[in-house]
């Protein structure tokens, strides 16, 4: 429900947001994604900044080199690289410095020199929620729709998908907009379990892929709204404590806007897709379908040289930026939900 996102997220609806959370504008990160390797851990001077190695003066010239490069330029040597020729000027500029970046920095780590560190795997959530086609300021947002897509980013697929509808509790009558706009039926949700029994699930599916123990991972987003607003407000009123492994998250639509440099306006799903030279496949606000496309752009900025990392976060109940100088650290094992009373 991305454009019906849009529209909500002005509006007050309990959940305390930061000041400064969508204004501050996070450095972006120099480190690497993984394209089927394994990376040795960053040395403490490199993660405090230090570039004085060779080799980023290297880099430095490379992408002075690739900055005057005309588009056919770009796609003719992104051509002989075998590396993927769609997207805007700028995405291919940003996609040729990225592999040149990767390729030296991991040539000097077989030497000693920095490299970089990653998840194993990333989650995509995306819920669909109740909704009107205007909202009044204290509608309280129940998910009805609780979707997963799972990216490995070592080999940089798409491995594992859930899907499983919710039913509300406090407007168990879905509104007619809601049904047009999610193509979620009265019937789906009608025969779907509570909230609390599908989240339950969701965390036995997590356990069963060893994330948080045996391998490293972090949840994403298309937006602060999935958890900072719905997630939290189904909390509540599933009376059940927020799960710790949805506490911090990345928001996609900061790491697209910081790592390909553009405004907010252009940080969409819809827009993402297009100028990464891509289409939207499936149905636009099935939940699931969503988290397949933003797993698509998420692939796409990683096979691109993003470092996708967590940067925000809920604590007391207000969303916070996480800055990119704070340590990488994947999400906590999964537990299941537990009571407020």
């Amino acid at each position: 429900m991305d454009e019906h996102k849009e529209n909500i997220h002005g509006q007050e609806d309990n959940v305390k947001t930061s000041s400064v959370k969508e204004q501050e504008k996070e450095k972006p990160s120099s480190r690497l994604c993984p394209a089927g390797e394994s990376a040795p851990q960053v040395s403490p001077s490199q993660s405090k900044g230090d570039f004085s190695h060779p080799v980023y003066k290297e880099i430095a010239l490379a992408n002075g080199h690739i900055n005057r490069m005309t588009k056919e330029e770009l796609r003719i040597k992104l051509a002989e690289l075998k590396l993927d020729t769609r997207g805007v000027k700028d995405v291919m500029k940003k996609r040729l410095k990225s592999h040149y970046k990767k390729q030296k920095l991991m040539q000097t780590a077989a030497e000693g020199g920095p490299t970089d560190t990653y998840y194993d795997y990333i989650c995509v959530v995306d819920f669909e929620a109740t909704c009107e086609e205007d909202n009044p300021s204290d509608f309280l947002h129940e998910i009805i729709e609780f979707p997963m897509v799972l990216i490995n980013t070592h080999t940089l697929e798409i491995v594992d998908t859930f899907q499983e509808y919710v039913k509300p509790e406090l407007n168990p009558q879905l509104s007619d907009f809601c049904v047009k706009l999610t193509g979620i039926t009265q019937k789906m949700v009608e025969e779907a379990d509570p909230f609390p029994v599908v989240l339950q699930r969701v965390v036995s599916w997590l356990q069963k892929r060893e994330l948080g123990t045996k391998y490293k991972y972090a949840i994403l987003t298309d937006g602060s709204w999935d958890m900072s607003k719905f997630l939290n407000i189904q909390c509540r009123v599933s009376r059940i404590k927020y799960p710790p492994f949805a506490k911090k998250w990345i928001n996609i639509r900061k790491s697209y806007g910081n790592f390909y440099k553009v405004p907010r306006t252009q940080t969409k799903l819809s827009t993402m897709l297009e100028k990464l030279g891509l289409t939207y496949e499936g149905r636009p606000h099935s939940g699931l379908d969503d988290s397949r496309n933003i797993a698509r752009i998420a692939v796409r900025m990683l096979q691109d040289g993003c470092q996708l990392r967590v940067n925000e976060r809920m604590h007391g109940g207000q969303l916070l930026s996480v800055p990119s100088s704070a340590p990488v650290e994947g999400a906590p094992p999964p537990h299941n939900p537990r009571s407020r009373d």
